[in-house]
């Protein structure tokens, strides 16, 4: 047997990327993130070569001090929660402290920032100590040749247009998510989307198209401890596959399999075969009641009282199609607050 030996950090972080760093659409999420939660007013993405050869995202956003750039760029190190009360409380979108140290692993990888207040802005890559630059304001994240020294896992990634698929797809999830910030994504030098601040209908209809709003109908309910907001397709609208239900928990995109079943039931005497409905839904609670940490890319969640959340986004749903005249003249009402509240403590016991 061989000695136990520790791991280097390098090897370390290169393990840690296989987790974070699936494929460059893993990267713009941890980045875009990030400047979200640094209070970014615009945000502007270049890709090169659906991603792979370059992610460039810059933020108006508060910026990074110079004295803790290089701390950026190391395992574990956050600037969004403090104590476990802080991770049982998490409003950030990001907050594990792992994802700038996996990418930096796997790519060169380069931080320009300028702090609020200071005199000039400062320019970091991994390994190497801060130098001055030249910014006006906010941060620059440049992420060039993914997985240039693991050139194994390089090669499971897919060609050109595929990346860009999913890189698109994940620059509109946040953009959904946050229609008072302006997003711009341009690949290759040509601009694809250019979003300036919206409403949420407008934001909508930019990413998922007029047609799309036309055959929707607005879902609002409020149970006091939950309350879901958004658009969901009438049947006519229905789809083929499953690529454009976006569903988001505190502002956070997730792949939840309670929802999506909540979602499916709701549609069920209506919609039959292999059709599915598209929708945007955003669900907001009590962060104490979610738990975002049950998955490194964060796309998955626990909620503490599953089943309450379960009906009360089934009758939400549903309550809507029926108002619309799509559903049958069942009785769909939302369940009161009250009754989310016995259905909370029967689940607990």
């Amino acid at each position: 047997m061989p000695h136990i030996h520790r791991l280097s950090d390098l090897l370390v972080n290169q393990i840690a990327a296989g987790e974070v760093v699936e494929r460059p659409a893993s990267v713009l999420k941890e980045v875009l993130e990030n400047a979200v939660d640094a209070g970014a007013r615009a945000i502007e993405v270049q890709l090169e070569q659906g991603g792979v050869r370059r992610i460039r995202v810059a933020d108006d956003g508060c910026g990074i001090a110079r004295d803790e750039l290089a701390l950026a760029l190391e395992r574990h190190a956050t600037s969004k929660i403090t104590t476990l009360d802080d991770l049982e409380h998490v409003g950030t979108m990001g907050f594990r402290g792992e994802a700038l140290a996996a990418i930096a692993a796997v790519a060169r990888t380069s931080i320009t920032s300028r702090a609020e207040g200071a005199s000039h802005a400062w320019r970091i890559e991994a390994g190497r100590e801060p130098e001055p630059a030249a910014l006006d304001h906010g941060t620059v994240v440049d992420v060039a040749d993914l997985y240039y020294n693991t050139p194994a896992r390089r090669k499971f990634l897919k060609t050109e247009s595929t990346e860009f698929a999913h890189c698109d797809d994940m620059f509109r999830r946040v953009a959904l998510a946050r229609p008072d910030i302006g997003l711009q994504l341009a690949h290759n030098g040509r601009v694809i989307h250019r979003l300036p601040p919206s409403p949420p209908a407008a934001r909508v209809a930019a990413l998922m198209g007029d047609d799309f709003l036309q055959h929707a109908r607005e879902v609002q309910a409020d149970a006091g401890i939950l309350r879901l907001a958004g658009f969901a397709s009438l049947p006519a609208y229905s789809r083929a596959s499953r690529d454009a239900q976006y569903f988001f928990v505190n502002g956070r995109f997730v792949r939840d399999k309670l929802l999506a079943h909540a979602v499916r039931e709701a549609y069920a005497d209506i919609l039959h075969g292999a059709r599915h409905p598209a929708y945007v839904l955003f669900l907001e609670l009590d962060p104490a009641g979610v738990d975002v940490n049950v998955h490194p890319a964060k796309i998955e969640v626990r909620f503490r009282e599953s089943r309450a959340v379960h009906q009360f986004v089934f009758h939400a749903v549903r309550r809507t199609l029926a108002e619309s005249g799509a559903g049958r003249a069942a009785e769909v009402s939302a369940p009161a607050a009250t009754e989310i509240g016995r259905a909370s403590c029967r689940e607990r016991v």
